[in-house]
């Protein structure tokens, strides 16, 4: 990739402390299973292999996925997988509630994300070349479901990022 392409990229500002911690906890977890194994007496090889594969999985679930965007582009890297959606071309924008809310995007590709929402409030830059690809979704005419949620999403987010200065700037 190149250097000019490497600056137009928006990415999660929080994510490295995220994976941080999800490392610190997985290490954490490892280091204090095999102290009490072995202040117990019963370490051996293969219970250690046991706590080490633990201790992985426990930083591959605990490993936030990293949100990257660019010009007409929107992406999701897990561990596992990886998405991608154009944004300049989708066709449809959900967001379901819960425990865990999140944003589905889907392009005219067949191509399909899932998103946290937080991660675009945390994020202004990802938010705004989301938000850009979805006025020309619009202006082309394939963005047939999901306008007015973006727009609710980005009237929270601008009400989030007002309440923000206004706590920074003392006067709230």
């Amino acid at each position: 990739m190149r250097q000019k392409d490497r600056r137009s990229l928006a990415g999660d500002r929080h994510w490295r402390g995220s994976a941080r911690l999800a490392a610190s906890c997985a290490l954490l977890f490892c280091a204090f299973s095999l102290l009490v194994d072995w202040d117990a007496g019963t370490l051996t090889l293969l219970r250690a292999l046991l706590w080490l594969t633990l201790s992985v999985t426990a930083f591959a679930v605990l490993l936030p996925p990293r949100v990257t965007a660019g010009p007409g582009w929107l992406a999701v890297r897990t561990p596992w997988r990886s998405h991608l959606v154009r944004t300049d071309a989708l066709v449809a924008v959900r967001q379901y509630g819960g425990v865990s809310a999140h944003l589905v995007l889907c392009d005219t590709h067949g191509r399909r994300l899932e998103l946290d929402p937080r991660v675009l409030a945390a994020n202004p830059l990802i938010w705004h070349e989301l938000d850009i690809g979805v006025h020309r979704s619009v202006d082309r005419g394939t963005l047939l479901q999901g306008a007015d949620v973006m727009e609710k999403l980005g009237h929270r987010i601008d009400d989030e990022t007002v309440r923000a200065v206004l706590k920074a700037s003392g006067l709230s």
